[in-house]
């Protein structure tokens, strides 16, 4: 058996690497979705937890045999992963819950998760030939596909909806990314993004079509093992938009227990705003899970995706590992962008405190005790979109430069 294989989730047909590019082939027009899969055998032979480190200068590349890429192949110059886990005792005493984990993603060079994702993704594009890539994007997936290939010297256009955030697409500009800024919903970008991309014969880096991606994005769970020593929490919780980044924390916990890593899977559980809840919808209605197609509305822009293309391997994975999915509204996201702030000195964006707000609702039913362990990944910078917590943060009010009436001020203010 090869070191690794795709197989599609809808049909169940295996496919070597170089027979396919990104969808089954036998399910046409239905977009089977495919997974990777590795040889057991290979796994367990060759992944030690000795040739890990927990803050590698290789960054995400220190997990290069679990990675479907070429042996010693190019690695674009970014150093992405290495993000912190902090131990925050602080939250945790406030709780009342034994240890409280927070993995801040936002310290990637594009400030968010999917820095993992895109740097796959050039180097897979290299490897196969290719010196353009596309993506459809609210935001961060944009940012991070341009940034990854300005390092890369490789061309990028972005297709994005107009209504993102000024700080995301600012960004987009400042690579020198081909933006085309779509008057739409993140869904219409996708599709023109599909059209085009392919007849423009350019590297896809939509995760919902490219199965690599999601082998990028599970160097957080593979991060998140080797930092606590292998001895994983109870739970995780992982904001969802359009189901990859979920998928991708199930991939990563399954190829560790597949190695004989670990022994254990976490609770890993899926926080979505109640205006962007499509994945839930089609998991609550059961097997044959199928996609909800829903007018989206959320404050956290990354997740606000109302036709998730990539739900099947969340709906899946979540089902096959007794995983939980809860909801929470945007009020509850912009208060824990808040309270994760002042507790923790993390300055989450929507996307990343939605997470925290999905603890924070579990946690009030009674979920947890003094002695569970919970890990709460944070996705993306606060400085992506300061418009979010402006919405509920007092407006300053200018003092004038003079010693009294500032003193004035600040007894006034407290």
């Amino acid at each position: 058996m090869k070191r690794f294989l795709l197989r599609c989730l809808h049909c169940g047909k295996e496919y070597d690497p170089s027979e396919v590019e990104y969808t089954c082939p036998h399910c046409g027009d239905r977009m089977g979705t495919l997974e990777i899969v590795y040889d057991p055998d290979y796994l367990k032979k060759t992944i030690k937890k000795e040739h890990y480190e927990e803050f590698s200068p290789k960054g995400i590349w220190q997990f290069e045999e679990l990675l479907p890429i070429r042996e010693n192949g190019w690695r674009p110059p970014l150093l992405v992963g290495n993000t912190p886990l902090y131990d925050s005792t602080n939250l945790a005493g406030k709780l009342g819950v034994g240890k409280i984990f927070i993995k801040d993603d936002g310290r990637n060079p594009t400030a968010s998760f999917k820095d993992r994702a895109s740097a796959v993704a050039v180097a897979k594009a290299v490897e196969k030939g290719y010196d353009t890539l596309f993506c459809a994007s609210t935001g961060n997936a944009a940012s991070s596909l341009s940034g990854l290939c300005a390092a890369s010297g490789l061309e990028s256009y972005i297709f994005v909806p107009a209504s993102a955030p000024t700080a995301k697409l600012t960004q987009l500009q400042v690579y020198g990314a081909n933006v085309i800024p779509i008057d739409g919903s993140y869904d219409e970008a996708f599709d023109i993004s599909m059209k085009i991309g392919l007849k423009e014969n350019w590297y896809c880096r939509n995760s919902a079509i490219n199965p690599y991606l999601l082998e990028g994005k599970k160097t957080g769970a593979l991060e998140m093992a080797v930092q606590l020593n292998w001895k994983l929490p109870d739970f995780v919780f992982v904001s969802v938009g359009d189901g990859t980044v979920l998928s991708s924390f199930y991939k990563g916990f399954m190829d560790l227990k597949e190695a004989k890593l670990i022994d254990k899977m976490p609770t890993v559980v899926g926080v979505q705003a109640e205006g962007a809840d499509a994945v839930i919808r089609a998991y609550e209605k059961g097997e044959p899970f199928e996609p909800e197609d829903i007018s989206a509305f959320s404050v956290a822009d990354s997740i606000s995706v109302g036709k998730p293309r990539d739900f099947l391997k969340a709906c899946l994975y979540t089902k096959r590992n007794n995983g939980l999915f809860v909801r929470v509204s945007d009020e509850e996201i912009l208060d824990s962008i808040i309270e994760l702030a002042r507790t923790t000195g993390v300055f989450a964006e929507p996307a990343g405190a939605t997470a925290f707000a999905g603890f924070k609702k579990l946690h009030r039913k009674g979920l947890f005790t003094d002695s569970t362990r919970v890990a709460i990944v944070i996705t993306g910078n606060g400085l992506k979109d300061l418009k979010a917590p402006l919405k509920i943060l007092k407006s300053l009010k200018k003092v004038p430069a003079n010693l009294d009436r500032v003193r004035e001020a600040i007894k006034n203010d407290s």
